[in-house]
């Protein structure tokens, strides 16, 4: 998509929403509100194996933290929020800081336009390809203008981003070691519910990065991801499925054809009871191969087959051990990943509440002469309310993985994978008030 058009669009939208929201204040008197909202969390972590280890010794135990707190401004046709943040690992000098969650303000007119500019988190269906991804110390985050209108049954959302390195006076940069892991981005997000209990939503991404072969001639490659999300909800049972494609050509100028499909279904069979089950297909590079430790190999790559689940959640699917789509193969390209898992909460009462959950972890193309089946996982999570805004969480996952798992991640101590962490979380609401006219 060409830019000037873009900023035209997006020009002709702002002046559209500037008198709507007006309207709004000049027809009701507005109300000021100011709300403080703080947050933290404090996670302990103890890995056995659960990532590559740098010191060869596979084990590891440290501590992080994350406190932010959330100031937001609203009156009738205006929105401001602004999300100091600082997080770290305990005694590190070096990973964590001083940061912002969110920076942003918004137009929001009665009849259901809005425009939202700045720095703000993104989440749309199950989070699967746009999600916050808050699990990690800093979530994830873009620098961009927001648009659309948010309706009884029709939501459609455009998004566009374009980001450099630096202030420039000519030409632009290849946007590797920023913020965001795109130069450009413009979305297109329609949401339908045909009825209460049934929602679909169709999306559309064209994402633009500089070719860093010759960064000086600013040459700009785009790959596109469309698909489908549907949500079906009746009564005491959910069902959820997607599909989605990848077209166009990497940083790289090869030309990318991916894809990958996903089902979910869950029952509540009562209060203290619910299961759920699923699978999900993520197609991955043909002749894909990994080179043995101590090694150097290099395969002949023309097409891109492996699917990139972009700015996803990717904590939240690909098991909680997070190798997959958080951490990078060996070989540099992606087998794909095919992931069957089922589970059960069990909720006793209002304050407690336990989960387990297991995964078959499988390949979707071969790699070298081994099978597809990478390992088994097994997930149990736990959440205690303490106190009205208060809770202590608590996990523990364990792989058995193959020679398959072994070869892709340099796993060793016979593919026995232990993970363990625990975590304070506070997130109260210090205060709302209404500010006087």
């Amino acid at each position: 998509m060409n830019m000037r058009k873009t900023f035209s669009i997006l020009f002709c939208l702002f002046c559209t929403m500037a008198p709507l929201a007006g309207q709004d204040t000049l027809k009701q008197a507005p109300e000021r509100t100011f709300t403080i909202k703080p947050s933290h969390w404090t996670r302990g972590e103890y890995r056995a194996g659960a990532l590559p280890a740098e010191n060869g010794s596979g084990e590891a135990m440290f501590l992080m933290s994350s406190t932010m707190v959330q100031l937001d401004f609203a009156q009738k046709g205006l929105e401001i929020r602004f999300a100091p943040k600082f997080f770290g690992v305990w005694g590190s000098s070096s990973s964590g800081g001083i940061g912002v969650d969110e920076a942003w303000f918004g137009l929001r007119s009665r009849g259901g336009l809005f425009l939202r500019i700045g720095h703000q988190k993104l989440a749309y269906d199950d989070e699967r390809i746009i999600g916050a991804n808050d699990w990690a110390m800093v979530a994830s985050t873009h620098d961009l203008l927001k648009a659309g209108y948010d309706g009884e049954k029709h939501k459609i959302h455009l998004l566009v981003a374009f980001n450099q390195n630096d202030e420039n006076i000519n030409g632009g940069t290849y946007y590797a070691n920023g913020a965001q892991p795109y130069k450009m981005m413009q979305t297109l997000w329609y949401h339908f519910d045909p009825f209460p209990q049934w929602g679909n939503s169709l999306l559309f991404i064209n994402t633009g990065m500089q070719n860093p072969s010759d960064p000086a001639e600013n040459v700009n490659e785009y790959q596109q991801l469309f698909g489908v999300f549907s949500d079906w909800h009746p009564a005491n049972f959910s069902v959820q499925a997607s599909y989605y494609r990848q077209t166009g050509r990497n940083e790289y100028s090869l030309p990318i054809n991916a894809w990958m499909t996903s089902a979910e279904a869950a029952w509540r069979i009562n209060p203290a009871w619910r299961i759920n089950t699923g699978y999900f297909y993520m197609s991955g590079d043909e002749y894909f191969f990994v080179p043995f430790a101590g090694a150097i190999g290099m395969a002949l790559k023309t097409e891109v087959r492996g699917f990139n689940p972009i700015f996803g959640s990717h904590h939240k699917f690909y098991g909680a051990m997070d190798f997959f789509y958080v951490t990078t193969y060996y070989g540099g390209n992606t087998p794909g990943l095919q992931d069957f898992h089922a589970g059960g909460k069990w909720t006793p009462s209002k304050s407690f509440d336990l989960n387990a959950a297991y995964h078959l972890l499988a390949t979707s193309v071969p790699v070298d002469d081994l099978p597809l089946t990478m390992g088994h996982e097994l997930e149990l999570t736990a959440s205690w309310n303490i106190m009205k805004n208060v809770s202590l969480q608590a996990g523990y996952s364990f792989m058995k993985g193959t020679e398959t798992m072994e070869r892709l991640k340099r796993t060793g101590d016979k593919n026995n994978l232990h993970w363990g962490w625990l975590m304070f979380v506070v997130n109260p609401e210090f205060f709302s008030i209404n500010l006087h006219k």
